[in-house]
Parts: C-alpha cells; sequence; structure tokens
C-alpha cells in the first residue's frame, strides 16, 4: 500500500513514490565530493576563454586621469539603467565602464547560434515605452537584444561616457577625500565620489576540471565567446563551416539546448555529452501583433511587468497577462489563479520548497503558517502532485517527438520543475533524430577525460575535431573573483572578509565598511524572473539616494551598524528556506552542485520581489533616508 497521501478526489496516472524514489537515485548518483571544485578557473592558461572576439583588435587609448561624480562598473542592462536613471534625475557627472567591446552584458557575450531569451521581450527588456521600441517576437534573441542595447545607449548617450574594452584591475576607499580610487588595465586613475557595482551575476565562464583538458589537440571554446571564425553562420545558425567537423559539446543546459539544434543541421557529427537533462516545453514563439501593441495603453508594460512577477511570486492576480510557460507552470503549482488570499498563496509557494518544520514559521502568518495548517489543507502534498503531473508530461513530450526510445528516456529530466532552470524550445529534442546526432548519456558521471584526438567515456574515445564547452558561469564563488577585480573599503577591509561568514548588507545595495557604495546583488533584495526587472528598481533606488546626498551636501554615506544587522535578520526571518527542496534536486548551480551549505543570509528577500520593491518605494515616500549615516561638508 503506498505511504502517499493523495488530495482527495484526485487520480493520477503515475505513481508518487516510484517517481519520489526515482528522483532520489537521479540525485544521488551525480552528488559530487568535489563540488564546484570540479569546474576550471579561466585564469593563466585558460585565460584565452575569456578573449573579447567581437571588439576590434588593437584598441588604445590615452589613459583618463580625473575626478567623477559617480563610476558604474558594467555596461549591460544593470549598469545601462543605472546611467538611464542617473540621467533622469539630473546626474550627469558619471563614467560607465565596460571590459567588453560594447554595450549588452551577458548579451553582448553570448553569441552563440540560437541565442535568445526566455523570458517573454514586453516584460524583459526595460524602458519600451520610453524608447518607443517594439520587439519583433514575444521572445527576442540575442541580435535583437544587442540592437536594443544601442537603442538605449543613444537615448540615454551612454557612449560619450563610456570607457569601454576596459577591465577594472582595482576599486579602494580613500578617506582623506571621500572618493574611490578606481585602477583599470589602461592605466586609468578615477577618484569617485559614488561606485555602483553592476558586474552581473553571471558573467565569468567556467570550464569542466576533466583530466586532460588541456591536451586535445583540436579547437576549442566556450559558447560565452562563440568562435564564428571557425564554425561560420551567425546567431541565427547556417554553420557552414562544419559540414566535414566532428563536433562535441559538453553541457546541455539553457544554452546547449539553444545551440544543439543549430550545430545538428550544420556539422558532419554531432555527440552531444549529457550529464544532467534539460526539462524542455513548449515555446511557441510568435511576432508581435501590431494592432496588440498599438492598443496598449499608457503605462502597459510596468503593469505587464508587475503581473508577471506577481504570479511568479504566488500573489493572486485576476489575470494572466503573460500567458506563457512560465506563469502557467505557476499557475498549475497554485492550484489556479484568485482561488488564494495572499497569504495562502505565499503559503503554498513556501510549502513547494519544503519550507515547513515546526521550527520554520513566519510571525506575521502564523495563523497559516504552523505544521497543523499547513498539513490540514494539504498543500504540499497538492503541490508535490501538481509538479509530477507537469513534469510527467515534459517527459511524455520527449517520447513523442523523439525516434529512438532509449535516447528518449535518456532525454527525460526526473526532478522537481523548479531544480533547475526550465527551458522552452521547439527543435532541441527533435535534433537528436538526425543520423548525424548522438547523445551520450554519462548518466550523472560526466565525462571522464580528454584525449589529443577527442573525448573520453566509458572507455571508448570519441574522435573530434572541435569541442564546445556549454559548461556555464561561475556562481557562489567570491564576489570580488566574479567581478574579476579587488574593492578595498575602510581600513583596508575587502568584500572576501566582509562576507567570509555570509552576507551583510543594507536593503541588499549597501555594506557597511565600503561607503558611497551600491552592489546591484541580487542577494538579500528582491529577485525577480526577468531580471531586468530588479536592476531597474536597484537603480531608481540608486539614483534617488545619489540624488538626495547631492541636495543635502553628503559626501559620505554609510549604512549604520544596526541597519545592517536588522536587516540581515530580516532577511533570515523571511528567508524562504529552501535547504530541503534543495537537497533533494539534482546537482546543479542553483543548489551549488549539490553540496547545500544553507546560510539564510546568503538568500533573495523571503517576502518576494514585489513585497521588497514596495517597500523600497515607501522608504523613499519618507525621505528620511533611514538607515543611512550622512556626513556632510563642501559639496565638490
Amino acid at each position: 500500500m503506498s505511504s502517499t497521501v493523495v488530495p482527495q478526489g484526485v487520480r493520477h496516472n503515475f505513481d508518487p513514490d516510484a517517481l519520489r524514489e526515482k528522483y532520489r537515485a537521479e540525485r544521488d548518483k551525480r552528488i559530487r565530493a568535489d563540488g564546484n571544485d570540479q569546474y576550471v578557473e579561466v585564469t593563466g592558461d585558460f585565460s584565452h576563454y575569456v578573449d573579447d572576439p567581437h571588439a576590434t583588435p588593437g584598441f588604445t587609448r590615452e589613459a583618463l586621469v580625473q575626478k567623477v561624480e559617480v563610476v558604474i562598473i558594467g555596461g549591460g542592462f544593470g549598469g545601462m539603467l543605472a546611467a538611464a536613471r542617473l540621467r533622469e534625475a539630473g546626474i550627469t557627472n558619471f563614467i560607465l565602464i565596460e571590459k567588453g567591446g560594447g554595450f549588452g552584458g551577458t548579451w553582448y557575450w553570448n553569441r552563440y547560434p540560437g541565442a535568445s531569451c526566455d523570458i517573454e521581450a514586453y516584460v524583459y527588456l526595460p524602458l519600451l515605452e520610453e524608447t518607443g521600441f517594439v520587439p519583433r517576437q514575444k521572445y527576442t534573441n540575442a541580435e535583437e537584444t544587442l540592437e536594443y542595447c544601442e537603442v538605449l545607449a543613444q537615448r540615454y548617450r551612454l557612449r560619450e561616457q563610456a570607457l569601454l574594452q576596459t577591465q577594472v584591475k582595482s576599486v579602494s576607499w580613500q578617506e582623506s577625500s571621500r572618493r574611490w580610487q578606481v585602477k583599470t588595465d589602461r592605466g586609468d586613475q578615477l577618484q569617485a565620489r559614488f561606485i555602483i557595482h553592476s558586474n552581473g551575476p553571471l558573467n565569468r565562464p567556467k570550464l569542466p576540471g576533466i583530466k586532460g583538458i588541456d591536451q586535445f589537440k583540436g579547437h576549442t571554446f566556450h559558447t560565452s565567446r562563440w568562435d564564428y571564425a571557425y564554425t561560420g553562420g551567425t546567431s541565427f545558425g547556417e554553420l557552414t563551416n562544419l559540414e566535414d567537423k566532428r563536433v562535441a559539446i559538453i553541457g546541455t543546459g539553457a544554452t546547449a539546448v539553444q545551440c544543439v539544434p543549430h550545430l545538428a543541421a550544420s556539422a558532419k557529427a554531432l555527440y552531444v555529452f549529457q550529464r544532467t537533462p534539460s526539462s524542455i516545453d513548449v515555446r511557441n514563439n510568435q511576432p508581435t501583433d501590431p494592432d496588440w501593441i498599438s492598443a496598449q495603453r499608457a503605462g502597459w508594460q510596468k503593469r505587464r511587468q508587475t503581473n508577471f512577477e506577481s504570479i511568479m511570486s504566488g500573489l493572486p492576480v485576476k489575470e494572466d497577462l503573460v500567458g506563457d510557460g512560465w506563469t502557467e507552470a505557476f499557475r498549475n503549482l497554485f492550484g489556479g489563479l484568485g482561488d488564494s488570499m495572499p497569504s495562502k498563496a505565499r503559503l503554498a509557494w513556501w510549502a513547494i520548497q519544503g519550507a515547513f518544520s515546526s521550527k520554520r514559521r513566519e510571525r506575521g502568518l502564523k495563523q497559516y503558517l504552523t505544521d497543523k495548517a499547513v498539513q490540514h489543507m494539504g498543500l504540499p502534498q497538492k503541490m508535490e502532485m501538481a509538479d509530477f503531473e507537469k513534469m510527467e508530461k515534459v517527459r511524455a513530450r520527449a517520447d513523442a517527438l523523439v525516434s529512438d526510445k532509449s535516447t528518449a528516456e535518456s532525454l527525460k529530466p526526473y526532478y522537481r520543475q523548479f531544480c533547475k532552470r526550465p527551458c522552452f524550445h521547439d527543435e532541441y529534442l527533435q535534433s537528436f533524430n538526425r543520423d548525424n546526432v548522438t547523445l551520450i548519456d554519462t548518466h550523472g558521471r560526466g565525462v571522464e577525460a580528454f584525449t589529443e584526438k577527442g573525448v573520453l567515456f566509458d572507455g571508448e574515445e570519441y574522435e573530434v575535431d572541435c569541442i564546445i564547452f556549454a559548461t556555464g558561469f561561475e556562481v557562489g564563488t567570491d564576489y570580488s573573483r566574479r567581478a574579476g577585480y579587488s574593492i578595498e573599503g575602510v581600513n583596508g577591509l575587502t568584500v572576501t572578509e566582509k562576507w567570509q561568514d555570509g552576507m551583510a548588507t543594507f536593503h541588499g545595495l549597501h555594506a557597511r565598511g565600503f561607503p558611497n557604495s551600491f552592489f546591484f546583488g541580487p542577494i538579500q533584495s528582491g529577485f525577480t524572473a526577468a531580471f531586468t526587472y530588479a536592476l531597474d528598481e536597484n537603480s531608481i533606488h540608486a539614483a534617488y539616494i545619489i540624488d538626495q546626498l547631492r541636495q543635502r551636501g553628503a559626501t559620505r554615506v554609510e549604512a549604520s551598524a544596526k541597519a545592517e544587522s536588522d536587516w540581515v535578520k530580516t532577511v533570515i526571518q523571511k528567508a524562504r528556506l529552501t535547504e530541503d527542496f534543495q537537497k533533494s534536486c539534482t546537482p546543479g548551480y542553483y543548489n551549488n552542485e549539490g553540496h547545500v551549505q544553507f546560510q539564510p543570509q546568503n538568500t533573495f528577500y523571503g517576502g518576494g520581489p514585489m513585497e521588497f520593491f514596495e517597500l523600497m518605494a515607501k522608504w523613499r515616500g519618507k525621505g528620511k533616508l533611514d538607515g543611512l549615516e550622512l556626513q556632510l561638508s563642501t559639496y565638490e
């Protein structure tokens, strides 16, 4: 007899106990003792993997030595939005520093064939109403995203105040001048009153630390530095130079899902080495309806963004304005729209993440968040059943689209839907029906070694001409390491020392010991599925504070010790305690490669992004800059 509690009146065509056991088995065989250490840092002999293939070689310029009000580090959407909101606030004396040869951040680097955004463009691309830009499709691609970055750069006159192809080497606080000294690899020495760190959470590529990685004699590159000189073609495919090439791709995450169909269509032979399959749902991209976009009323994008993020946060809404795979998934988990009061909707979201025990209660909702109440409503069981049902449909899709049954089985994900980032694609699974495509399912073990001629797994050598690493980016490593520059605050305190025992910030933006600084997290602040929304809210908040300091004649601002301590306590109290859920997941960057070292203070704001943004708006509305210590002097 099954021990599973199934909601009354509900029947399923699967065995929940069998699925739980299958999930556990798939997780257990993928756990590795080395965790994040299984990856190689792209330095030294591997530094060429982060070279810029898009910039004009031989670029030189004179070093810049000057004082400036604000330095923004990063030319992705975070840095661009920070500059745009500063300009809107009348703050024009800023310099933006970007290591790439253009704007776009992750979109500047990731131009692999098929690169596109899995969040709809009307939500993801910020400031659409301000620029008048109309995305050509519901889901934009890399080329259009870069085109839009240029639209933003022109609209907010960013090029004239940007140092491109420039890498920050160090930033250090100078107490005597109340400024940050910023040094770059081009000899620049800037004295900045304020500094905004917007280096992006996914910017530093990582390589697998597999034996022989430096022994292969053929061609190699990382997907974030796609080598079109070797493959031919563009981000739309047509990789004609590969017609006589045998290609191996390592990894089957979101990037591989997008580029594999183009490799499959062009290469003489393609070997896809898979450790863990991705969840592949329907994408169904559509062109933008001109009648629909012309009928939108002023403020339409903000309403759409709020609607999308509310659904993703488990908040009830009257209507799903986006209606895609993301919102469908969350509607299924919450059992429909509008049928729960806010507290119960949040309760449902917490329940799916295994957030409940007798010691883990949200004080403000104590009447709902007791074990007894949770079990009485059956929400954990209902949501687990909804998750099982959804993933059964995803797995059935592999059976329906992949001809070879063994290959189809290998492509089925056996884990909860949000253990990994869900993927949406309409050509990936079908690629494995091609005669030139071979899936090498490593059953969680990964590739054994590289040889001079190719890739070794299970005693068999696969000879190839090219190896492509679709192995992702560093997540969870030291902040300064990911940023690529040292940060020294008051009395030489480094961010590494500051956060060695866990994050400590005020509102996720300020860190005591680092005056006049803004860190665009997203740790300890609001995290959104459409990350640009959170970056814009951070930018609005930072611009407001800097403008207020100018008006008040303040030249130094720092979070008070109490404000920082209280905020950390708030983050811990509101943390969606996901430890149990993450431990049940297969390894990946979501759960530190299966080594869950749960620290509640190292999470996003647990009340959800909409609650966080409302809290920040109320804080600004008071006009008191509560929690910040200001020092006044003659403003330069």
